[in-house]
């Protein structure tokens, strides 16, 4: 079989070499292959990869080594008698060949670029070589000097001084200074930004042709003078803006119903805060989940700002299929009005899922299911009730037979309520109003038998979520979360190995019975507006910062005599001793895009983590861990640190490999292949560090002195798969400073060893 499919690639490679030697081989007699162009320009600022797109012919694909090899499979058929060579000339590329008139097109093309980027002295010369029926084509640009503005000025104020106000107020004026280089994409762009913050303003109809330009060339030697004006529109004397007027909403009616005018009767109108709900025999949503997911609301200024955020807001109840807003203008009693008709489509209320997976750990083979159940419209106001049941059994190798005494399993449930506005009376009606919020509740337990434990596991939390700044802030609070975890049984044998202090105390506190009652806030910054349409900006970047803070609540009902002291003498909570901390996180994520091909991105995060009170070490799955896909790549997950820790001895050592500090600093260069392919290139630095110089952990401690000489370096390349709607990422790293070898031997950059210094990940998305 092996020398079969040898014999089979000899033979591509054969067949491609050959086709390589004759690429002209079906180019006519007295044509040319169109066979390289190549642009030489002298203009800074403006790349290659933006003038290409005006080139009106390009070569045959190509790819290193292979060349034009789609060109090469198009060639090697001579005829398409058989179903192979009609194949191969239908996956194949005909050549393209070389044609005066687009070369001239193409060139023109360049210079009318150059000219709206304020080049209108650019200069395109063509240089064509033909040779063996190959064409080579060079366009060699001359941007010289380009015109700059003199005078920038506006006669919007002697229009209409309501519109100069609101666009003056905004900032939307300035569009070009003195001394800028007269570029027509930034004119067109201002005339957007202006017509699109006037229809926040209420002016429904306007659109940035309502503006127009003067540029007068002739003022000086490559200088330009423009001036800004404003049309009013033909048929009223000046802009009008326009309040909310009617507002009525299509409740989830049959739309059979509503085209029968018959059938009318059996329809029900409520009128509920100004909106007209018009519902069917039973209605759909109630009244209230309406109201709060729809932004459009009688009095109201228009904007799109509030139709974008009331698609956004109803589009995410799970319960609804699809939402389709019409909007018409209207005069009554001397005012414009916007009157809406909002059509809300019911989708599939209840969702099942099964699956069932089989598992192999070490050898120990098992199978794991679960089923979800899903309510998308539980209390009749777009509420989403789940609840998920999950069981694993796994047999572990052992010389006895008893199934049941050498075997893992785990079972657990879990139960969550999502309401789709933010129940918080007590704030004020602004907060309420902001749109993507959700109240949510979750409880869930889960209970894990090993022959050498039971651990029981409880989870109860709430959560708050809603959305700010054109959808740029998201907020996310959780009030209260309860984490409870007890193991009331365990083997002599797992006790002496991993529940002694003397073993290692920090995997002994997290087998201890604990109670975590937690709050937490997070927020998360984008410069850019991910709802509605709007040009990305140059440099888009998100912030992410949370604070989380435990055993408040516990301590404020003891120090009010509430609860007792354990053994221990820790506080204890209903008998429970509870864990108490601070953690804090904060990572920012800036990328410069070059082009739609080249993009270079950066991540910065650094988290800090401080048991107190009641704890002497933070609970385990509250700590830090280093390396991984998402970290320094150059380590495999739970590998690197704390700082310089290093355990001689073989095996897994998780148990150690935590911390209380962790700092990562990654960037990373992607370029583009095809919309299918993308390449990376990075560099990432971190580490993760201990608060307290553990007896276990030997060199974790973090000092600010010496921490930066142990950062853990790594460099490596990745290969990108862009399937739309998923990513799928592999990654190799390679060790360039390790810290856990002794110093003086940590740069490992110049002296690799493949196995010691090489990680592999597989992951779904950009690590950052």
């Amino acid at each position: 079989m092996n020398k079969h499919i040898i014999k089979y690639f000899l033979s591509f490679t054969a067949i491609i070499v050959f086709a390589a030697c004759n690429v002209t081989k079906k180019v006519p007699e007295g044509s040319y292959l169109l066979n390289k162009v190549d642009i030489n320009s002298d203009v800074k600022g403006i790349g290659l990869s933006e003038l290409k797109p005006y080139l009106r012919q390009k070569p045959n694909s190509s790819v290193p080594v292979l060349g034009k090899w789609k060109l090469h499979i198009y060639n090697f058929p001579n005829n398409d008698s058989t179903w192979l060579n009609r194949q191969m000339l239908k996956f194949g590329e005909p050549p393209v060949l070389f044609n005066d008139q687009l070369a001239y097109v193409s060139a023109e093309q360049i210079r009318l670029h150059l000219n709206n980027k304020g080049y209108l002295n650019a200069e395109v010369d063509t240089t064509v070589v033909k040779e063996d029926k190959k064409a080579n084509v060079t366009y060699d640009v001359a941007g010289h000097e380009p015109h700059r503005i003199r005078n920038f000025n506006d006669t919007i104020n002697s229009v209409d001084t309501t519109i100069y106000n609101i666009l003056k107020d905004a900032d939307r004026l300035d569009i070009m200074k003195v001394g800028d280089i007269f570029d027509l994409s930034v004119l067109e762009q201002g005339r957007e930004n202006m017509a699109t913050t006037l229809r926040n303003r209420g002016y429904y109809n306007f659109t940035r042709d309502n503006f127009y330009f003067l540029a007068d060339t002739a003022v000086g030697v490559n200088q330009v003078d423009v001036t800004l004006s404003l049309n009013n529109p033909e048929d009223a004397p000046a802009h009008r803006q326009y309040n909310i007027g009617k507002v009525t909403v299509i409740n989830g009616v049959d739309p059979d119903i509503l085209k029968d005018s018959t059938k009318f009767i059996l329809l029900d109108t409520t009128e509920y805060r100004g909106l007209q709900i018009i519902n069917g025999k039973e209605p759909f949503l109630k009244p209230r989940a309406v109201y709060y997911n729809t932004f459009l609301r009688p009095g109201r200024l228009y904007s799109d700002r509030i139709v974008e955020r009331t698609y956004s807001s109803l589009n995410g109840i799970a319960a609804i299929n699809q939402t389709f807003i019409n909007l018409t203008t209207a005069e009554r009693n001397d005012s414009s009005l916007i009157d809406s008709r909002i059509t809300l489509y019911p989708g599939n209320v209840h969702y099942m899922q099964f699956g069932v997976d089989g598992t192999n750990s070490a050898g120990d083979l098992g199978v794991a299911s679960n089923i979800t159940y899903e309510h998308r419209n539980f209390f009749k106001a777009g509420e989403t009730f789940r609840i998920r049941l999950n069981a694993a059994y796994e047999f572990i190798s052992s010389d006895s037979l008893d199934l049941i005494d050498n075997s893992y399993y785990e079972y657990g449930a879990e139960a969550f309520l999502s309401i789709p506005q933010l129940l918080l009376p007590w704030l004020l009606q602004q907060l309420r109003d902001q749109p993507s919020a959700s109240t949510e509740f979750s409880i869930g337990t889960n209970f894990q038998k090993r022959p050498e434990y039971l651990r029981q596991f409880f989870n109860l939390s709430t959560r708050f979520q809603w959305s700010a700044m054109e959808w740029k802030l998201l907020n996310v609070l959780e009030p209260v979360g309860i984490t409870y975890v007890r193991m009331p049984w365990s083997s002599q044998r797992f006790k002496d190995l991993y529940l002694s202090d003397e073993v290692n105390p920090i995997l002994r506190y997290s087998y201890d019975e604990q109670l975590i009652v937690r709050s937490a806030y997070n927020i998360t910054y984008t410069n850019f507006n991910r709802i509605s349409r709007g040009d990305m900006p140059k440099i888009p970047f998100r912030i992410r910062s949370g604070i989380e803070v435990a055993g408040w609540l516990p301590r404020l009902a003891t120090s009010m005599g509430a609860g007792d002291k354990d053994k221990d003498g820790r506080e204890s909570f209903f008998k429970i001793p509870y864990s108490e901390y601070v953690k804090g996180d904060f990572d920012i994520a800036p990328m410069y895009v070059f082009d739609d091909k080249r993009t270079i991105a950066a991540h910065f995060s650094l988290g800090v983590a401080v048991p107190y009170g009641n704890s002497d070490i933070l609970p385990f799955e509250k700590r830090y861990f280093g390396g991984g896909a998402n970290s320094v790549r150059g380590w495999s997950t739970r590998t690197l640190g704390p700082g310089t820790y290093s355990k001689d001895s073989t095996g897994h050592d998780f148990g150690n490999r935590v911390g209380e500090v962790k700092l990562d600093f990654s960037v990373e260069y992607r370029r583009k292949l095809t919309n299918l392919f993308e390449l990376a290139g990075f560099v990432d630095a971190g580490n993760i560090w201990t608060i307290k110089d553990y007896v276990k952990q030997p060199g974790g401690l973090f000092d600010i002195n010496e921490f930066y000489k142990e950062l853990g370096v790594a460099y490596g390349v990745g290969l990108r798969v862009d399937l739309n709607f998923l990513l799928l990422r592999l990654d190799f790293g390679m060790k360039a400073h390790n810290p856990a070898l002794p110093e003086g031997s940590r740069w490992t950059i110049f002296k690799p060893d493949i196995g010691r210094d090489l990680a592999f990940h597989f992951a779904i998305g950009y690590p950052f």
